[in-house]
């Protein structure tokens, strides 16, 4: 890239937010930043593009001097706050930001985002052929059958998939659904959401939390990715360097269950190429929509306990997975004998 070039991407008239993905750049140097933004797109935020927000994020700090961050745009406000992530994550970022030229930022931003690209793009490669095995019939093989290599068969094209695939609160057994999702005729947005990421496949439409982003097929894909894709059927071995035991990651986090719910999405589908102008699979918009949700304050009661629930399931030992205490341990009578004089000591304080 010229540096005539590099200036033209410079995001110097603010038109297009910086989460969403840019046009696709080559990083040629090694760098730790790959690495890490192998994890910090799993993790944190997945289709960005990071010179715009690191440039973005320089000049929002000093626009922060004399504004408040509540006067921003609330896209502005998540942009920021996921720039602010990155600077938390990477110790020494900020200073190399402040101190660099305009073309190291934009170099530092090639590298984390050749780096998330990558592990996008190595994700995408080992679920097409993963997800066949999950989704298969026990004891049985996929009929008609679905090739590893290739998509075009897959989506609404294929019944199992087209199932799966069905948006929640549509019946994929109702012959002019499925004709009208097969033809196109019935376009499919990406906030509707398939049905495969509720738990056993099966929406409440009077409870739509209930068993959202629960399912086996979610879980097997997480543990492919972070905990190693021999993890996906038995607890992961301690010797095995998985992604997630590689950068020190032991409990989920809310943008890494949306991008494998959107992995998985796109591995059922039949577009063949990750693209930001796929309007087919509107692979951005349906990643947005569950992070808008999974972020929002007012659902923080079941964001909570989904994320409880995933530790459980993937991080099985760690503190986040909050499992209950035993009853007849030694820790739930000391918690016990606690809670009691606590409760003791507040009704003599009452009463005096």
């Amino acid at each position: 890239m010229t540096a005539e070039d590099a200036a033209s991407s410079l995001p110097s008239k603010r038109g297009s937010s910086a989460l969403q993905l840019g046009p696709r750049k080559k990083a040629s140097t090694s760098d730790p930043l790959v690495s890490h933004g192998r994890h910090f797109g799993r993790t944190v935020f997945a289709l960005c593009n990071y010179p715009s927000l690191l440039t973005n994020g320089i000049l929002r700090l000093e626009q922060l001097e004399d504004i408040s961050l509540e006067d921003l745009s609330a896209e502005e406000r998540r942009e920021h706050r996921v720039f602010e992530q990155l600077l938390d994550s990477y110790p020494g970022l900020l200073e190399r930001l402040k101190d660099g030229s305009e073309e190291e930022i934009l170099h530092v931003g090639e590298l984390i985002g050749k780096g998330a690209a990558g592990a996008r793009g190595d994700d995408t490669k080992t679920l097409k052929s993963a997800v066949l095995d999950w989704i298969s019939p026990r004891g049985e093989a996929i009929q008609p059958p679905l090739h590893r290599n290739s998509k075009i068969d897959r989506g609404f094209n294929h019944e199992l998939t087209g199932s799966l695939l069905c948006p929640a609160g549509l019946d994929w057994n109702d012959p002019r659904i499925k004709e009208n999702l097969r033809s196109g005729e019935m376009l499919v947005c990406g906030d509707q959401w398939p049905i495969f990421v509720y738990a056993n496949h099966a929406y409440d439409s009077e409870d739509p939390w209930c068993g959202l982003l629960r399912s086996r097929l979610l879980v097997y894909a997480y543990k492919h990715v972070f905990t190693s894709p021999s993890s996906v059927d038995r607890e992961p071995k301690a010797t095995r360097s998985g992604n997630a035991r590689l950068h020190g990651m032991n409990s989920v986090t809310i943008a890494s269950l949306a991008y494998i719910a959107t992995q998985v999405r796109f591995a059922l589908s039949s577009s063949s190429v990750f693209s930001r102008t796929d309007t087919t699979t509107d692979s951005e918009t349906f990643y947005h929509s569950l992070l808008d949700l999974l972020e929002d304050p007012e659902e923080c009661k079941e964001v909570d306990e989904l994320l409880t629930w995933w530790n459980r399931q993937v991080f099985p030992a760690s503190s986040a997975a909050k499992r209950a205490i035993s009853a007849n341990s030694a820790l739930f009578k000391i918690r016990q004998r606690r809670i009691a004089l606590k409760q003791a000591t507040n009704t003599n304080v009452a009463s005096s």
